[in-house]
């Protein structure tokens, strides 16, 4: 498989609840990916932390271009998409299965991968990690559609 054409850079972001499923990510990409840099924007164990301090700066990264695409992962995955979804031009989609995983690629465009860490296992992760930068998006009806998902 082959990453998404165009990406240099991803961006990662965790809370505790997803710390373990970041970590698993970021080896993964380092090998999978090689020549894409990495930047970890926390947080950096299992002690307790507020996840929108972590997905607000992955969101800037991704709407001021800094990075690419971005992988976030909190417990539920839930806190931290929601963040990230307040910002204009990030998208970010919930994933628990390659399927879904595939189309918020095709479908939404998404540009942020959430992965939920309490409820899906790390090789699940690394799955929906390799199946999301292997799909690109589709376009046509779904830009349509895409271009009306944030409110002024």
């Amino acid at each position: 498989m082959s990453m998404i054409k165009g990406v240099k850079k991803i961006g990662l972001a965790s809370d505790h609840g997803g710390f373990y499923m970041k970590e698993t990510v970021k080896e993964f990409l380092k090998k999978w990916a090689p020549d894409v840099e990495l930047i970890d924007y926390g947080t950096d164990s299992v002690a307790s932390v507020d996840y929108p301090d972590y997905a607000q700066k992955l969101a800037r990264a991704v709407q001021s271009g800094e990075v690419d695409y971005g992988v976030a992962s909190c417990g539920t995955a839930n806190g931290i998409s929601m963040t990230l979804n307040r910002y204009e031009g990030v998208r970010a989609g919930i994933v628990w299965n390659e399927e879904i995983t595939e189309l918020i690629r095709k479908h939404n465009d998404a540009n942020i991968l959430a992965i939920p860490g309490r409820f899906v296992s790390l090789n699940d992760g690394l799955k929906f990690v390799e199946r999301f930068f292997s799909t690109e998006f589709e376009g046509g009806r779904h830009q349509r559609r895409i271009d009306k998902i944030h409110c002024k």
